[in-house]
């Protein structure tokens, strides 16, 4: 076996090498995001700071995320940058009438709304911080629990809203599953994080509903519903390429939800439960799991003829947007692992391998560092949905959670070596 293969197959020295290499480049590209005022900047392709585009709340949460696990990992300086992003956090972003801002324009004005979506990260980012020790960053985990508890979560539904007006006063009628993919993710972060278990279930009670749209559909997941989570399937049919609300499935977002359901199912009934039915009721959620990267790998992988995953496809798995986004890739990579671990089965192996290999030939960007957060149907570099390379949450999460376990949340496990 060539040494350049053994650099992208699963649990090889070579392979834990390149990620490790990976983990530690994306922490020096990055580290120029934050302003004066500690909001991150988003970052052009060479990873200067685009001073002429607003700075995003949603963007800041997840560079304090990963500064907090560079921090835990013994990166130099990064606890003083995470440091800087809750600086933003506490300061420009935050709102003194309660929440976050969706952000600041390039003068500093008010970006409106206030977005579940931006306020699941600041969860996880103020999680991450706390477990890294950084001042401050219990009391505004607190109060970012407390405010998503009272505008977003439905309790009744078991799922959360989307989008508020600034000032809290009115809610958009809309309805989305990424905001609850990434609250499923802040959720058992604070389980993690406080051995508070009260957003475990809550995670679970999203998932079970997913489940059943999923199943309605093939394991496609609708993304848009009403306020009554009816769901909307057409939806920016003419604007498919959103980049939040994209028409269609997101294979990306089956993925990155199959690998939070087994993370969710592993520590919701572990091995040794006193349930005697745990073991079969994980087993269901890994089973549907399995299924619904099966299906986004068939549907999305190579679809056109080049390598990479298309962004969207229709509702019988033809692809819409061939696009191939970083973040697909980098949950591909995560969920393929993660899958590997837990059935034992060789074509999750496999395909971590490929997904590997066309990351280090297609999508890393070797001249300029991180990866090229877009490119078309050809693999040649495209900026019209994610110009430039504005974070590095899902890069620099692939580097790490193919080698950590899979019933803890990434950020915990640094924070307690005995979980690594």
């Amino acid at each position: 076996m060539g040494m350049e293969r053994r650099k992208y197959q699963l649990d090889t020295d070579e392979n834990k090498a390149f990620l490790r290499e990976g983990a530690k480049a994306l922490l020096v590209f990055g580290d120029r995001f934050p302003s004066p005022g500690g909001s991150s900047y988003y970052l052009g392709d060479d990873g200067a700071p685009l001073t002429d585009r607003a700075r995003e709340t949603w963007i800041t949460a997840r560079m304090v995320h990963v500064y907090s696990i560079g921090a835990m990992m013994g990166y130099e300086g990064a606890a003083l940058l995470a440091g800087k992003g809750l600086q933003g956090l506490t300061g420009e972003l935050h709102d003194e009438r309660g929440g976050w801002f969706a952000g600041l324009t390039k003068d500093g004005k008010i970006l409106p709304g206030k977005q579940c979506y931006a306020h699941a990260f600041v969860i996880l980012a103020t999680c991450s911080a706390h477990l890294a020790g950084l001042p401050e960053a219990e009391e505004l985990l607190s109060e970012a629990l407390e405010t998503y508890d009272r505008y977003f979560w439905n309790e009744e539904e078991g799922m959360a809203a989307d989008l508020w007006d600034t000032g809290f006063t009115c809610l958009d009628p809309y309805r989305g599953l990424n905001a609850n993919m990434h609250s499923v993710e802040a959720f058992l972060a604070v389980a993690d994080a406080l051995g508070n278990d009260t957003y475990r279930s809550r995670a679970g009670r999203i998932i079970h509903r997913v489940l059943e749209w999923a199943a309605e559909k093939s394991y496609r997941i609708p993304e848009h519903f009403s306020d009554r989570w009816e769901p909307q399937y057409e939806l920016n049919k003419d604007r498919p390429d959103d980049p939040f609300k994209p028409y269609g499935a997101t294979p990306g977002h089956g993925m990155e939800w199959a690998r939070l359901i087994t993370q969710w199912a592993l520590s919701t009934y572990p091995e040794k439960a006193a349930d005697p039915d745990a073991t079969e009721k994980c087993r269901h959620y890994i089973t549907e799991a399995c299924r619904l990267f099966d299906r986004a790998f068939a549907d999305a992988w190579s679809a056109d003829g080049a390598e990479g995953f298309v962004y969207t496809t229709d509702w019988n798995g033809k692809p819409v947007v061939r696009d191939r986004m970083h973040w697909t890739l980098a949950e591909a990579i995560n969920t393929s692992a993660v899958l590997y671990r837990v059935t034992g089965s060789k074509k999750y192996a496999e395909a971590y391998e490929r997904f590997l290999t066309y990351l280090d030939t297609s999508v890393l960007d070797h001249g300029c560092g991180s990866w090229y957060h877009q490119l078309d149907e050809h693999n040649e570099v495209k900026g019209t949905v994610w110009p430039g390379k504005p974070d590095l949450y899902h890069a620099f999460q692939a580097m790490l959670i193919p080698y950590h376990k899979a019933d803890v949340s990434i950020a915990a496990q640094f924070a307690d070596p005995k979980e690594i």
